[in-house]
């Protein structure tokens, strides 16, 4: 399975990211599918303190096959909907989400660590200062944000920059050929041109959540098919439905299937990506890793995404 590079983690991760937040139990299928990642070279799982029960239940699954010194754990805190009411991007809120999370995952540290949503009004000096004591202290390898704009992850740089800290070293907000026309959940972003050049210009990591947009490029959705509510809310749109009539142009010319061009699209971009994924079975766990080594040159990634009208 390709790879990259993180500073700070002491191992290269896997550029599929297995998502965790569907596994709520470890019956046979879920630790076949588990185990089939790793047997094809993965070796990242995302997964949240606001997961509701997700990290003990990946924590179970890494001890019983005494995996944890073996793979990248990316876990995520300070969600504003995530037990105490009102804004938690605070050191109070880091503090208590961090300690619970490793208590839950039966592990002394992640690899890599998130701010799973982002409050505008909250400065950046204390968040920062907060996440490099827990890097001192050894419970967090690197920080990142989940969810925030470029915008405010330059802030938070520039002030780990100024006072000798550690600042952000990767971004894990949500990017996929189809554009979102209003965050799927609250307080969600997505990664428009803006932050895609911001992320050309400095080569940071971005970590996609959702890389397949829900399935739209699954060819399960068509304009007619209204029935699946918040696909129509986030995804149904004149540019998505050419950006997918695109899709299926080059799967054709290439023999693939356009949901696995749509992950592509993800994997080749001019900066570094990895793509979180929440395969059901075997099949897509294949399909993915198969997209992973689909090739799209910068032309064709240009030409999907509707910012040129020839390949």
């Amino acid at each position: 399975m390709k790879q990259l590079h993180i500073p700070g983690v002491d191992k290269p991760l896997s550029r599929l990211v297995m998502g965790t937040g569907d596994l709520r139990v470890l019956e046979e299928p879920q630790r076949q599918m588990l185990s089939a990642y790793i047997e094809a070279g993965g070796n990242v799982f995302d997964t949240a303190h606001q997961y509701r029960g997700r990290e003990q239940v990946l924590g179970q699954w890494l001890a019983e096959n005494h995996l944890r010194e073996k793979v990248v754990i990316l876990s995520k805190g300070a969600h504003h909907d995530d037990g105490s009411p009102g804004a938690r991007v605070n050191p109070e809120a880091i503090r208590k989400d961090l300690t619970e999370s490793l208590e839950r995952l039966g592990t002394s540290y992640v690899d890599l660590y998130a701010l799973h949503r982002d409050d505008p009004a909250a400065p950046v000096g204390p968040v920062i200062e907060e996440l490099n004591e827990h890097l001192a202290a050894g419970r967090i390898r690197v920080i990142g944000a989940s969810n925030w704009s470029h915008h405010r992850v330059q802030e938070a740089n520039d002030y780990a920059a100024a006072h000798g800290l550690t600042g952000f070293t990767f971004n894990s907000p949500n990017l996929s050929l189809a554009k979102p026309n209003e965050p799927r959940w609250e307080g969600c972003v997505s990664a428009d041109l803006s932050t895609c050049q911001w992320h050309a210009g400095n080569q940071l990591p971005l970590l996609s959540w959702s890389a397949q947009a829900g399935g739209f490029f699954s060819g399960h959705f068509t304009p007619e098919n209204q029935s699946d509510e918040e696909m129509v809310r986030v995804y149904y749109s004149d540019n998505n439905w050419e950006r997918y009539k695109r899709s299926v142009q080059i799967a054709e010319a290439k023999g693939v299937t356009p949901i696995q061009v749509a992950l592509s699209y993800v994997l080749n971009q001019p900066f570094p990506t990895c793509a979180i994924i929440g395969p059901r079975n075997q099949e897509e766990l294949q399909s993915s890793i198969e997209a992973m080594n689909l090739e799209l040159t910068p032309q064709e990634v240009e030409w999907l995404d509707l910012i040129r009208e020839e390949i």
